[in-house]
């Protein structure tokens, strides 16, 4: 009994540890100007480093000039879940989105999102901290794809013709 408890307690010590480490060095995703460069680029990370910005965003519009963003949401088991993806600016909101093009295909940034709405975007060096809305209204949702689809045109191919089994997911993200 006595060699099991020392067994598990070790066991418990080592993951501290680990998550330690993992908290100081953030572990964020690869930076990518385009997801689809190499695999390495669609390579989830744990915790996003930067400076935090505290205050409001009225004018989201400098991320036309950004390709992707790192988002940050929160697991079920307590670990953050980061990736690198693609935002669009639309009628003067930031918008999230992730088109579904085989059902089987699951993106877990969008259940952990669809689950605790509450994020933290990395744009450039600074960090975000939001609460996403869903956009549920579909003439919102088909603007904001066809934003997207203009802004990714020549590196996103798969937004030249979608499936009609496709499906999306979009999120705004409020400016305060």
């Amino acid at each position: 009994m006595k060699t099991l408890l020392k067994i598990v307690g070790g066991i418990l010590v080592c993951l501290v540890l680990v998550l330690l480490v993992l908290r100081v060095t953030g572990f964020e995703p690869r930076t990518c100007s385009n997801i689809y460069e190499s695999k390495a680029c669609r390579l989830p990370g744990l915790w996003l480093r930067g400076d935090l910005v505290t205050t409001p965003v009225t004018d989201w519009s400098f991320t036309d000039k950004i390709p992707t963003v790192k988002i940050q949401t929160h697991t079920w088991y307590l670990l953050p879940h980061s990736v690198t993806i693609g935002c669009v600016y639309y009628n003067g909101n930031l918008y999230l989105s992730s088109v579904y093009m085989r059902p089987e295909v699951k993106y877990r940034w969008n259940e952990n999102v669809l689950r605790d709405p509450r994020v933290r975007l990395k744009i450039g060096n600074q960090l975000y901290d939001r609460t996403l809305t869903y956009v549920t209204d579909p003439a919102e949702k088909t603007a904001v794809l066809q934003a997207k689809s203009k802004k990714y045109w020549t590196i996103e191919p798969l937004f030249h013709t979608l499936p009609p089994n496709a499906t999306a997911n979009v999120f705004r993200v409020p400016n305060i």
